[in-house]
């Protein structure tokens, strides 16, 4: 595509499309350039002038395989295509691609995790959990289970009822009252606290002593749910201490409620294993996925669901009244089908278990630099916390708007890396590479971050 060309389609987008999370109303020939992705291969994108770029965040956290897999993932289609286009789970009806998934995920999904719910992306999922969970009290006999808990800063989607889960005013306020009566209780951020909070036991108390209080406050009977992240996206990659996971565990069997794990970002190997909260010891209740369950080659979520939650919402006569008209698509399907046979043929879990320390140990020679102030992180799922000119560590406004704003985010597309640039009160910069990535793509990656952050800092 020349560039003529490219700056039509540019300028079509602008006139036609709008897009998520932005302020449309700033892009075009006046203001913000617009990116337009135009064709992947391996671990990179090209734009519609033909730049290549390393895809540091693999899409949206979404293409774990990168690119290269097009042809296998054609003829998975086209083979189910061939056969069945579309039929509903719904009302009695099913179709064999959504039903040899189901039995496929709970030979991998946590231990008493045997049953799925599918949907078409993650906040469905995440709404699924909400009302499974809702359904389960209700037919307990607990109908008061009306709250759930969450955590600072978390981000679980942008639906009414998701966003009720999600802690960032900026999302929230413009769309009024929460659908759902929410308590947020802190993150498992460490960066800022005391030193001797470096202690995990310690830590770990102190987080589990603030929720259990937080329980006790708004009324044990009171709580549907509490849903976390294994590792918290929003806040910069944000990992829990030792025994974080098993006292939330122990923390749900005493008071009653249902322990979430939104492992939208973390499942499918992101940290390194098929579910994050295998690294971690969670024992979850429901499992909520989407993004890499299907590398990103189509729209999928999926909500997976414990023995003991599916016993009670299984009882005879009992009716499960939710759904979506895409859910299990059998195209989708199909193609999460031959992700998770790529995964294991070409031993995807073991490329991130075998380079993991070497992108831990690059990442963190990166708080060398003086912007950096944190680098928090595991996997093939990192993020720098930066720190900036006033005296607490934050940014003054001339600072982040040359910085955070144009700087950084600037120079690393020059330099030919996708990453996420963060302007918010802790500002950070974030990759999540594709785990089919090798030893030399994440030292480039590492490089390219520590050349920006290195200019950065020397503008501070």
């Amino acid at each position: 595509m020349t560039t003529a060309t490219a700056q039509l389609t540019a300028a079509t987008a602008q006139r036609h499309l709008l897009l998520n999370m932005t302020a449309n109303g700033s892009l075009g020939p006046e203001g913000e350039d617009l990116l337009v992705v135009q064709r992947g291969e391996g671990p990179y994108v090209d734009d519609a002038d033909g730049r290549r770029y390393i895809d540091g965040l693999s899409g949206l956290y979404c293409c774990q395989l990168g690119y290269s897999y097009g042809p296998e993932f054609a003829e998975a289609a086209e083979r189910q295509l061939r056969e069945l286009c579309y039929s509903p789970l719904w009302t009695g009806s099913a179709h064999p691609s959504a039903i040899e998934l189901a039995e496929r995920l709970s030979r991998i999904a946590p231990v008493d995790i045997e049953h799925t719910f599918f949907s078409s992306g993650g906040a469905e999922a995440v709404e699924t959990a909400w009302k499974i969970a809702r359904r389960y009290h209700a037919l307990r006999g607990e109908p008061g289970r009306t709250k759930a808990i969450a955590r600072r800063g978390a981000y679980h989607g942008l639906t009414i009822g998701t966003l009720s889960l999600t802690d960032d005013p900026g999302l929230t306020e413009p769309y009024g009252p929460p659908a759902i009566d929410t308590r947020f209780v802190s993150n498992t951020n460490r960066f800022g606290l005391a030193p001797e909070y470096a202690d995990d036991d310690l830590y770990t108390a102190r987080l589990l002593a603030e929720l259990e209080a937080a329980i006790l406050a708004e009324g044990p009977e009171t709580v549907a749910m509490l849903i976390a992240e294994p590792v918290q996206n929003r806040g910069g990659c944000i990992t829990p201490p030792k025994g974080y996971w098993p006292g939330l565990r122990a923390l749900a069997d005493r008071y009653g409620f249902l322990l979430v794990a939104d492992e939208v970002i973390t499942a499918f190997g992101r940290v390194g294993e098929w579910f994050g909260g295998d690294r971690y010891g969670a024992r979850p209740d429901i499992v909520t996925v989407a993004k890499g369950i299907t590398a990103g080659y189509a729209p999928m979520g999926a909500t997976l669901v414990s023995n003991r939650v599916v016993d009670v919402i299984n009882r005879p006569g009992a009716v499960l009244n939710h759904g979506y008209t895409f859910a299990g698509h059998p195209l989708s399907a199909a193609i999460a089908l031959r992700n998770l046979e790529i995964m294991e043929r070409d031993r995807i879990l073991d490329n991130v278990h075998g380079l993991q320390d070497h992108l831990a140990n690059r990442m963190a020679s990166l708080t060398d630099l003086p912007i950096v102030g944190d680098v928090r992180g595991t996997g093939f799922f990192y993020s720098c916390e930066l720190v900036g000119d006033l005296d607490d560590g934050g940014f003054s406004d001339l600072a982040r708007a040359g910085l955070i704003v144009d700087l950084i985010p600037r120079r690393l597309r020059e330099a030919g890396l996708l990453a996420r640039v963060y302007n918010r009160s802790a500002p950070l910069v974030q990759i999540a590479p594709p785990l089919i990535s090798d030893r030399a793509l994440l030292d480039r990656i590492a490089d390219i971050l520590a050349v920006t952050l290195a200019e950065a800092s020397a503008r501070i």
